[in-house]
Protein backbone atom coordinates (compact mmCIF):
# COMPACT_ATOMS: atom_id res chain seq x y z
CA UNK A 1 0.00 0.00 0.00
CA UNK A 2 1.74 3.25 -1.47
CA UNK A 3 0.88 6.21 1.01
CA UNK A 4 1.42 10.12 0.18
CA UNK A 5 2.27 11.31 3.44
CA UNK A 6 2.50 14.93 2.09
CA UNK A 7 -1.09 14.62 1.43
CA UNK A 8 -2.10 14.19 5.49
CA UNK A 9 -2.16 17.31 7.92
CA UNK A 10 -1.01 16.31 10.97
CA UNK A 11 -1.41 18.19 14.23
CA UNK A 12 1.68 20.00 15.83
CA UNK A 13 1.88 17.09 17.84
CA UNK A 14 3.21 14.89 14.32
CA UNK A 15 -0.22 13.65 15.42
CA UNK A 16 -3.51 12.49 13.23
CA UNK A 17 -6.64 10.86 14.97
CA UNK A 18 -7.27 7.38 13.03
CA UNK A 19 -10.82 6.09 13.67
CA UNK A 20 -10.71 2.15 13.35
CA UNK A 21 -13.39 0.76 11.42
CA UNK A 22 -14.80 -3.17 11.25
CA UNK A 23 -14.63 -3.98 7.58
CA UNK A 24 -17.32 -6.33 7.54
CA UNK A 25 -20.42 -4.86 9.26
CA UNK A 26 -19.28 -1.10 9.76
CA UNK A 27 -18.75 -1.46 13.86
CA UNK A 28 -16.59 1.51 15.05
CA UNK A 29 -13.77 -0.22 17.04
CA UNK A 30 -11.61 2.25 18.45
CA UNK A 31 -10.12 5.80 17.89
CA UNK A 32 -6.20 6.34 17.95
CA UNK A 33 -3.49 8.37 17.27
CA UNK A 34 -1.23 7.69 14.37
CA UNK A 35 2.04 9.70 13.72
CA UNK A 36 3.90 9.52 10.34
CA UNK A 37 5.84 6.02 11.25
CA UNK A 38 2.64 4.70 12.39
CA UNK A 39 0.70 5.44 9.08
CA UNK A 40 3.72 4.10 7.15
CA UNK A 41 4.29 0.91 9.61
CA UNK A 42 0.54 0.27 9.21
CA UNK A 43 0.49 0.45 4.96
CA UNK A 44 3.62 -1.59 5.18
CA UNK A 45 3.02 -4.52 7.55
CA UNK A 46 -1.09 -4.78 7.02
CA UNK A 47 -1.45 -4.38 10.88
CA UNK A 48 -2.40 -0.94 12.67
CA UNK A 49 0.23 0.75 14.34
CA UNK A 50 -0.46 4.12 16.52
CA UNK A 51 1.33 6.27 18.73
CA UNK A 52 0.49 5.91 22.32
CA UNK A 53 0.18 9.76 23.14
CA UNK A 54 0.92 8.91 27.47
CA UNK A 55 3.71 6.58 26.58
CA UNK A 56 5.23 8.84 24.11
CA UNK A 57 6.65 5.51 21.55
CA UNK A 58 4.43 3.66 18.91
CA UNK A 59 2.68 0.37 19.42
CA UNK A 60 1.45 -2.64 17.48
CA UNK A 61 -2.34 -2.91 18.27
CA UNK A 62 -2.80 -6.47 19.52
CA UNK A 63 1.46 -6.57 20.94
CA UNK A 64 0.08 -7.83 24.33
CA UNK A 65 -3.32 -9.53 23.38
CA UNK A 66 -2.69 -10.89 20.04
CA UNK A 67 -5.92 -8.89 19.24
CA UNK A 68 -4.32 -7.44 15.79
CA UNK A 69 -6.00 -5.47 13.45
CA UNK A 70 -5.62 -6.91 9.79
CA UNK A 71 -6.01 -3.67 7.56
CA UNK A 72 -8.45 -4.00 4.64
CA UNK A 73 -8.28 -0.11 3.39
CA UNK A 74 -7.30 3.34 4.74
CA UNK A 75 -9.24 6.26 3.92
CA UNK A 76 -8.78 9.94 4.45
CA UNK A 77 -11.26 12.96 5.43
CA UNK A 78 -11.80 15.40 2.82
CA UNK A 79 -9.93 17.98 4.84
CA UNK A 80 -7.13 15.17 5.06
CA UNK A 81 -6.83 15.91 8.90
CA UNK A 82 -7.69 12.56 9.80
CA UNK A 83 -8.02 8.55 8.81
CA UNK A 84 -10.30 5.81 8.50
CA UNK A 85 -8.92 2.41 8.43
CA UNK A 86 -11.38 -0.20 7.82
CA UNK A 87 -9.57 -3.52 9.54
CA UNK A 88 -10.74 -7.24 10.42
CA UNK A 89 -10.31 -7.39 14.20
CA UNK A 90 -9.42 -10.47 15.66
CA UNK A 91 -11.47 -10.85 19.11
CA UNK A 92 -11.51 -7.30 20.67
CA UNK A 93 -10.48 -4.00 19.85
CA UNK A 94 -10.91 -2.44 23.90
CA UNK A 95 -8.36 -3.77 26.56
CA UNK A 96 -11.49 -3.89 28.98
CA UNK A 97 -12.89 -6.79 27.03
CA UNK A 98 -15.22 -5.47 24.57
CA UNK A 99 -15.17 -5.94 21.09
CA UNK A 100 -14.97 -2.33 20.65
CA UNK A 101 -14.04 0.93 22.88
CA UNK A 102 -17.77 2.20 22.15
CA UNK A 103 -19.29 -0.41 24.53
CA UNK A 104 -20.93 2.31 26.99
CA UNK A 105 -23.21 5.68 26.74
CA UNK A 106 -23.16 8.39 28.84
CA UNK A 107 -24.75 7.42 31.44
CA UNK A 108 -22.37 4.53 31.83
CA UNK A 109 -24.46 1.83 30.95
CA UNK A 110 -22.79 -0.58 28.78
CA UNK A 111 -24.34 -1.37 25.87
CA UNK A 112 -22.39 -4.84 25.21
CA UNK A 113 -20.57 -7.40 26.75
CA UNK A 114 -17.35 -8.26 26.99
CA UNK A 115 -16.03 -10.80 24.57
CA UNK A 116 -12.56 -12.05 27.05
CA UNK A 117 -11.50 -11.44 30.37
CA UNK A 118 -9.37 -8.15 30.46
CA UNK A 119 -7.95 -9.53 33.64
CA UNK A 120 -6.71 -12.86 32.51
CA UNK A 121 -5.44 -11.08 29.64
CA UNK A 122 -3.49 -7.46 30.86
CA UNK A 123 -3.55 -8.27 34.51
CA UNK A 124 -4.58 -4.70 36.28
CA UNK A 125 -3.81 -2.80 33.01
CA UNK A 126 -7.05 -4.34 31.67
CA UNK A 127 -9.38 -2.23 34.30
CA UNK A 128 -10.92 1.06 32.54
Amino acid sequence: MNIDLAQLKFDSDGLIPAVVQDADNGEVLMMAWMNAEAVEKTADTGLTHFYSRSRQKMWLKGESSGHVQEVVQILVDCDADCLLVRARQKVAACHTGHRSCFYRDLEGNEVSEAVFDAAEVYGDKGKS
